[in-house]
């Protein structure tokens, strides 16, 4: 995996100039996403189809002939699947919640105008909540130097896309941190602009008054390039802002004092971050200490004040007609916004007031801060043993940031013995992301030896269709989700299946039997999991269900839910329904 071997700005200048064509580098980006889902299939929820892909580079190619100056001529890119992608699904990783877009969010069109391709929609942790990538339907992402720890999230497929060198950019989110969390793990750029810098019409909130598009790249110049096509001011987005007055050059550094900085008992992360502060001394910045420990608070404001009840808003009607949608973790989070008051809310903007007033006075002492991005990193298990305290602590030094209207860039700044990357934030007030930009480029190391992308096979997995209870946004899907099954596809069975709603089944379930000729193509979707974990499920399947194997409507043979005879006695044939959930919808009518 080497990727398209050039910077943003120079790919397109090749491109131009007629010495690269558009269709050959999306030649070359289809194979290295193709030999990268060999390794991580989790990444994508939908990548465009090959004949998609090559129509938009020839298009491309047919600009640049015409003579179009396009700035980003041929450079691929991907999108988190909470952006909008025309006549392309937005699933938020919520498949009970997608839609397909009518038309591309203004960043993506910005983008497309520019002479970038599209090449697909990534994973996220859903409805854009979490920092670990792990909670998803679509599987848990990994850091792509090791691949027992999380990639960082939300935004947790395209930061894998960029760091495996698939493309040389992708677009995020950040609420909390997630345009900058999975930066630092996979050894990236990860910048958050001015909130209102970049328009988010188009995008799914998870916040709406906090979020802002983010970016990923390799190197600042690439992100300089992506931050001049995205920034323009958006009359259709109420949140888009113009530009007031900002520091034109950074000469003061905040660093927090010793004891505002909990490393988790991360001892490399507390040294890497030492050097990270040492190479800003040596570059010439005055550090000046800062307590940092009104900002910490202002952070607790997000998850514990009244900006849950704005991220309940956004799925308040998913979580009232089918909760079971919803990831177990997620919706956890979320629920509790359902019962805030108004007056709490005021009581809260109160709150933040006072934080801004201390953030002003922070920063009238210094012009940035120089903030480690997240204190450690954990393993896939552990985040899915532990989903709340260890996701939290991975958020301690990014909360605050969109709350108090600040923008920062996060950058590489070494690798812990594991291979996992660590990071550090450059944080500023809104508008100072050019001056940030600049500091950060003194500061990154373009020479940084990475480690080697962890490219081992991945362990043995199972392919298992679900047809009843266990469906995505059913009551008992929480039994994949929890072992980090990947949903893979959406289909029917071959057409020999009679499908049964059993009696007296708590929760209700059905059936699935074999006939042969004259049976129905029944809706599944088709989960891949571990085999520890295929094994653990299996044996927790009641009778008289069992896992058999299924053909599907392609021929392929599956692993999948099948019913003993005496599952019928008493039953309900359904067949005529199709499947599971059209039975489900049509008692609820009834």
């Amino acid at each position: 995996m080497t990727g398209v071997g050039q910077g943003v700005a120079a790919l397109a200048a090749e491109v131009c100039a007629g010495r690269r064509s558009a269709v050959a580098i999306a030649e070359e980006t289809l194979a290295l996403a193709d030999a990268y889902d060999a390794v991580q299939p989790q990444t994508w929820i939908t990548r465009l189809s090959r004949e998609d892909v090559l129509r938009r580079a020839a298009e491309v190619d047919r600009r640049v002939a015409a003579g179009e100056d396009l700035p980003l001529a041929g450079v691929p890119f991907a999108i988190k699947d909470n952006i909008d992608l025309a006549g392309v699904p937005t699933t938020a990783a919520c498949p009970a919640f997608g839609y397909v877009a009518d038309e591309s969010a203004f960043a993506v069109q910005r983008l497309i105008d520019a002479g970038a391709i599209p090449i697909g929609k990534t994973n996220l942790d859903q409805f854009a909540t979490g920092l670990v990538g792990s909670r998803s339907p679509y599987g848990a992402c990994a850091c792509v130097y090791n691949r027992d720890y999380v990639s960082g999230g939300s935004s947790s497929g395209s930061a894998v896309a960029v760091a495996a060198g698939i493309v040389p950019f992708a677009l995020g989110t950040d609420t909390a941190g997630s345009g900058r969390v999975p930066a630092a793990f996979n050894g990236l750029i990860g910048f958050k602009p001015t909130c209102g810098r970049w328009s988010k019409r188009g995008v799914v909130p998870a916040c709406r008054s906090l979020d802002c598009v983010s970016l990923f790249t390799t190197t600042i110049a690439d992100a300089l390039v992506i931050d001049r096509a995205l920034t323009a001011y958006d009359r259709d987005d109420p949140y888009s802002r113009t530009a007031s007055s900002a520091p034109a050059a950074i000469a003061r550094i905040g660093i927090p004092l010793a004891r505002n900085l909990n490393w988790c008992g991360d001892g490399q992360s507390q040294a890497l971050y030492e050097r990270a502060r040492r190479k800003a001394e040596q570059s010439g910045l005055a550090l000046v200490d800062v307590d940092i420990a009104p900002l910490l608070e202002c952070a607790k404001l997000l998850y514990q004040g009244g900006w849950v009840a704005e991220r309940h808003s956004v799925v308040s009607d998913l979580l009232r007609d089918n909760p079971a949608a919803i990831h177990p973790v997620v919706r956890a989070i979320v629920s509790p916004g359902g019962q805030m008051t108004a007056g709490q809310a005021f009581e809260d903007l109160a709150a933040l007031k006072g934080y801004e007033r201390l953030c002003r006075e922070i920063f009238g002492t210094v012009d940035a801060l120089l903030l480690p991005t997240a204190p450690t990193i954990y393993r896939i298990d552990e985040v899915l043993a532990e989903p709340f305290g260890l996701n939290a602590n991975l958020g301690l030094y990014t909360n605050f940031v969109n709350m108090l209207d600040l923008c920062a860039i996060a950058i590489p700044c070494g690798f812990r013995d594991n291979g996992t990357g660590f990071g550090v934030t450059l944080i500023g007030p809104a508008w100072s992301d050019p001056a940030l930009a600049d500091l950060a480029r003194d500061l990154e190391d373009i020479a940084m030896e990475k480690p080697q992308l962890d490219l081992a096979p991945p362990a043995d997995t199972v392919r298992l269709a679900v047809v009843g209870a266990h469906l995505s946004g059913m009551p008992l899907n929480w039994q994949l989700s929890s072992r980090g099954a990947r949903l893979v596809r959406q289909c029917r069975t071959a057409p020999c299946y009679d499908l049964y709603a059993m009696a007296d089944s708590v929760p209700p379930k059905p059936a699935l039997v074999h006939v042969g000729d004259g049976g129905g193509a029944i809706e599944v979707e088709v989960y891949e999991l571990g085999l520890p974990a295929f094994g653990s499920f299996t044996a927790e399947v009641p009778a008289p269900l069992a896992i058999g194997t299924l053909t599907l409507e392609d021929g392929e043979p599956v692993k999948g839910f099948v019913g003993e005879p005496r599952a019928i006695v008493g039953a309900r044939n359904i067949t005529d329904f199709g499947g599971w959930r059209a039975f489900c919808a049509a008692a609820e009518k009834l």
